[in-house]
């Protein structure tokens, strides 16, 4: 049974308004940092990688990071039930779900699709894990906006499910991105130091989806002098969103006179066709950084972001602060398996499948 620790606040982070009184440990700390041969990294950079996606197995990615402290929540308020959302192929859905069991809590999400029946959702991808975990889903339109459409509906359900079982909520914004999801980066950024990161690199680079990864690190940064520089890779909505979300977390946390342009470089141009949709040199991009890396990349977040860095790297070098360059890998192996990678792993891989029928026969 996981148990609640209290949290130990960095004393660089005391200042904030709002600091957790409990974590519960998920995610397998001290993840690795190596060197990383990127395929088209211009020769000047060093590129390094930082491996969240190792955090666990069903519970790996950055999501986990968030969960420590957003489902120790939960339990301090003795919730029976927790509620959040995402994209059909949700990873922080997935972490959830798995996270909410273990815990003994019942998960719910609200899933943006443009599915009209229940026989039209999947099992496949991180799917299939929150389907395993036995959480409710419910279908909303694919456009659905957070404040306007999902959270009114997650407070609908959370109504409707304390007047059923007179059991309370507890309701998570999507990627678990608020000031409780913040201090998953906290405390990753003090792993990050524990691990060389003033001394050993000049810039951080990740992808961006909810926006807590980012604030997490960026105001970490800031609260540390701002020794590295973060770079913040989009793969949807655009630098106002974001721009928006991260003022508004440090107005949260009572940073009222820092400002997102000061902490954060948000990169934009590398989200492709739109969020969860892959472009065919996406996909080649990630069979190529595999075969030749060992590395898996999946198509949502990782790829576009480690493809993002390669061309800022090449075209728009000033915008780094120096050439030792560590890349936050967050995770996402499950989105591997939704099927988009079938037909270019099948065709780049044709060559190396072979027919060996008999022992005394000729290899075909």
């Amino acid at each position: 049974m996981y148990k609640l620790i209290p949290y130990v606040c960095p004393k660089w982070a005391k200042q904030l308004h709002y600091i957790p009184k409990y974590r519960i440990q998920l995610a397998n700390p001290e993840t690795p940092i190596h060197r990383w041969s990127l395929p088209g990294v211009p020769s000047k950079f060093k590129v390094f990688i930082k491996r969240d996606d190792m955090t666990g197995s069903t519970l790996s990615g950055n999501k986990v990071r968030k969960l420590e402290f957003l489902m120790a929540d939960a339990v301090v308020r003795e919730c029976g039930h927790v509620i959040t959302g995402g994209s059909v192929q949700s990873n922080h859905c997935r972490a959830t779900a798995v996270a909410a069991r273990q815990l003994q809590i019942q998960p719910h999400f609200l899933i943006r699709t443009d599915a009209q029946d229940p026989s039209e959702i999947g099992s496949n991808g991180n799917l299939l894990l929150d389907r395993l975990c036995g959480a409710h889903i419910y279908a909303i339109p694919k456009k659905s906006p957070y404040e306007t459409e999902m959270k009114p509906r997650m407070e609908k359900l959370a109504k409707k499910l304390k007047e059923e079982t007179g059991e309370e909520s507890y309701l998570m914004p999507v990627g678990g991105s608020s000031s409780v999801g913040l201090f998953g980066y906290i405390t990753v950024f003090e792993e990050l130091i524990s691990q060389g990161l003033f001394n050993q690199f000049d810039d951080i680079v990740f992808a961006c989806g909810s926006g807590g990864t980012a604030a997490g690190l960026s105001i970490s940064n800031h609260l540390t002098g701002s020794h590295v520089k973060c770079h913040a890779i989009t793969v949807c909505d655009d630098k106002v969103y974001f721009t928006d979300h991260i003022n508004k977390t440090l107005c949260d946390i009572r940073l009222d006179t820092v400002h997102c342009q000061d902490v954060l470089d948000i990169v934009e141009g590398h989200k492709g066709r739109g969020y969860g949709l892959s472009t065919q040199d996406e996909l080649e991009f990630i069979m190529k950084v595999s075969r030749e890396t060992g590395i898996m990349l999946d198509p949502v977040y990782a790829g576009k972001a480690a493809m993002g860095l390669v061309k800022e790297l090449n075209n728009n070098p000033d915008r780094f602060k120096g050439e030792r360059i560590l890349f936050l890998h967050t995770g996402g192996i499950f989105g591997m398996f939704d099927g988009s990678l079938d037909s270019i792993v099948k065709e780049e891989t044709r060559n190396l499948v072979h027919m060996w029928p008999h022992m005394d026969s000729s290899l075909e």
